[in-house]
């Protein structure tokens, strides 16, 4: 059997008014699994990820995101794919989790942040599309992921707990549960899960090394002393391990490390509605390695074995105030900033890493003043702007194993005042109307992969580290949502230009960075329609397009169009029902052996289509169960995004690596 949780079609979360009976219409919908995510508000997407989804339920954030229109993910195997929306990825996505960041450690991004993020364990997902805010960090060009808990609340003592249960297809099981207790004034959540899955076989039968374990546990202790006080310590941690079909190693440990405290406290003053503050501190301490979960090569570079162990600290902070002068104006302003350590050492099966000393690489620190003012010009017309500027700095140190080195004068880098901003308008038309347009512009630093991680990067290689420049995205985003009797729709469309892109040029085994000039387009449609009381269609359609002005070839890496059309099935009644039919053009514009730090392009790729199907029965208030079938048919298919197949499995050179075939899943949700 194959797994997962499931999902049918799309939640579709209405534009920005809803009357009381589209209130209780989205109640209704939620009750159906997930296959697509509607826009909420102008540029924001918002959504439960509590809520089943399909295809397989998701095991981290690319896998649960890819559910997006316009999202897609840099595919390497069974879990820890790397997130990409509108063609862009990496640092210009930043994923920040109860308004933290964890930065992976893997030079390669074998860990990327996504891979230590499980989405079950929170209350919900926003996405901001475009550099469309100011207010959640530096760099975020093509947008800003958060994954929030929100605080439960009691009006009197009590206990709540709800849990999930999943089996399917290559051994994978999953368990999630969440525990509140408290009353009006203090509170204690604890969320943990545990995912599991074997290697898969595609749909010619053949395996993909791809077998992962991990789990995740989080405890939050708050006191609420009263509705406009929250004071809130979490800390959290996880481990896990995974294969790898497409990489020349697997990790063997993805440890996570976690702790938090936060405090909020509104409505000080008529004029300053909230004051807020946090500090925190996440550790990625990730091990890879070649002869844990395969046999070790013979010969070449890493015959006989050999492991790596890195780590990086991300220790930051955040204050922020709400001020709400009237008139229809609304201030949020304040600072942030993080300092981001990366440590390394290196080992073999005779000579563990775990005796060696951990060595200082690279080191990375960035502080940031934001403004974010809106202003309610009329009832109808709203617009938003807002300034960012940050000091970023970034270290290096030479490598050798022995210890850290002494930081010479072409070793560290810094700029001051990069500003970044934007301004948006937002207009409704009419009562089931509502237009917006958006032009912004972000300055971004170069991040560990891009200074750091690459061959002539290093501190005895090259001088990528002095020469690589900021980059620099101006773009104008505009959008639409319209809303009708039993119907909704919405259009998000974008056109950019990057000057300093930070582009990857693959030679042999070992890559370079540098600057080009690139530009951009794209957009995403999306709707739904209630065909009959019971029976609703879904759609959603996004393609993206890149262009690098300085080679004169396409934009590496850039995902092809997709299609998604769905059914759902709901009659008030214990039964629904879903089918996803995922549609994907090929893609015959790539550039040749440039790409990114995790992957480059190889050619151009097929398209293909998939359908999958989904249902559930809840048997009362407590127990929902649901089952599914991913990838029906067992189509062999490929993700243009993909890493080339690792040669000591037996892949051949530039081929990508298959999707899993026909999986099929069972799901049992619990709430007491």
């Amino acid at each position: 059997m194959a797994l997962a949780c499931a999902a049918s079609l799309l939640l579709p979360v209405a534009a920005q008014a809803a009357s009381t009976a589209d209130a209780a219409a989205s109640d209704t919908l939620q009750e159906v699994v997930v296959t697509a995510v509607h826009d909420h508000s102008p540029v924001q997407v918002v959504t439960d990820p509590k809520q089943p989804r399909q295809p397989i339920p998701a095991s981290d954030a690319a896998d649960y995101l890819k559910t997006i229109p316009g999202f897609s993910a840099i595919r390497s195997g069974g879990s820890n794919s790397d997130p990409v929306f509108r063609g862009q990825f990496g640092s210009r996505l930043p994923l920040l989790t109860n308004g933290t960041q964890l930065q992976g450690a893997c030079p390669g991004r074998m860990d990327s942040p996504s891979s230590y993020i499980s989405p079950e364990t929170f209350d919900q997902l926003t996405v901001v599309k475009g550099p469309q805010t100011v207010v959640w960090g530096p760099g975020a060009s093509a947008g800003v992921v958060r994954f929030d808990r929100l605080p439960p609340e009691f009006t009197e003592p009590g206990a709540r707990l709800e849990a999930s249960l999943l089996g399917g297809g290559h051994g994978r099981n999953d368990q999630t549960a969440t525990l509140e207790v408290g009353n009006n004034q203090v509170y204690l959540r604890a969320t943990a899960n545990h995912s599991h899955s074997q290697d898969y076989r595609d749909g010619r039968g053949q395996r993909v090394p791809s077998a992962y374990d991990k789990w995740n546990t989080d405890v939050a202790l708050g006191w609420t002393p009263d509705a406009n006080t929250l004071l809130e310590l979490s800390a959290g941690a996880g481990d896990g391990w995974a294969r790898y079909g497409g990489r020349g190693m697997d990790g063997s440990q993805f440890r996570r490390d976690s702790w938090g405290l936060r405090a909020e406290k509104k409505h000080l003053t008529p004029w300053l509605t909230k004051l807020e503050a946090q500090v925190y501190s996440n550790k990625a301490d990730h091990v890879m390695d070649n002869f844990t979960l395969r046999t070790p090569p013979t010969t070449g570079m890493m015959a006989g074995g050999m492991a790596s162990s890195v780590r990086r600290t991300t220790t930051g902070g955040r204050v922020a105030a709400t001020l709400e002068p009237g008139a229809g104006w609304q201030l949020v302003t304040g600072f942030d900033g993080q300092y981001s350590p990366h440590d390394m050492r290196k080992g073999t099966p005779a000579d563990s890493y775990a005796n060696k000393d951990w060595e200082r690489n690279a080191k990375f620190a960035n502080f940031g003043w934001f403004a974010e003012l809106g202003w309610q010009a009329s009832a109808q017309t709203r617009w938003v702007g807002g300034l960012r500027l940050d000091k970023a700095q970034a270290w290096r140190y030479a490598t050798g194993y022995g210890g850290v080195s002494p930081i010479a004068a072409d070793n560290e880098r810094s700029k001051n005042a990069m500003p970044s901003g934007f301004v948006r308008w937002e207009q409704q038309l009419t009562q089931s109307t509502t237009v917006y347009a958006g032009l912004g512009h972000v300055q971004r630093f170069p991040d560990y992969w891009e200074l750091i991680s690459p061959g002539n990067s290093t501190a005895n290689k090259g001088n990528a580290f002095t020469t690589l420049q900021p980059e620099k995205t101006t773009q104008l985003d505009v959008g639409a949502q319209w809303k009708g009797q039993g119907w909704q729709a919405w259009a998000s469309g974008y056109l950019g230009y990057v000057r300093d892109y930070m582009l990857f040029d693959y030679m042999g085994m070992g890559s370079a960075v540098r600057n080009v000039d690139a530009r951009t387009a794209g957009f995403e449609l999306g709707g739904n329609y209630k065909l009959t009381p019971a029976w609703t269609a879904q759609a959603t359609l996004a393609t993206t397009w890149g262009d690098n002005r300085s080679d004169g070839r396409p934009l590496p890496q850039t995902p092809p169009a997709e299609l998604r059309l769905g059914l759902d099935y709901y009659a008030q009644g214990p039964w629904t029902a879903g089918a996803l039919w995922r549609l994907v053009a090929p893609q015959h514009r790539y550039a040749l052996n440039q790409g990114n730090v995790v992957g480059k392009d190889m050619g151009a790729s097929s398209g293909f289509g998939v359908l999958s199907l989904n249902a559930s029965y809840r048997v009362n208030h407590q127990w929902k169960l649901l089952m599914g079938v991913d990838n029906l048919f067992d189509k062999a298919y490929a993700e243009h995004l993909n890493l080339v197949g690792n040669s000591g499995f037996g892949f051949p050179g530039n081929t990508r690596i298959n999707e899993p075939g026909r999986t099929w899943w069972v799901r049992a949700d619990m709430k007491f």
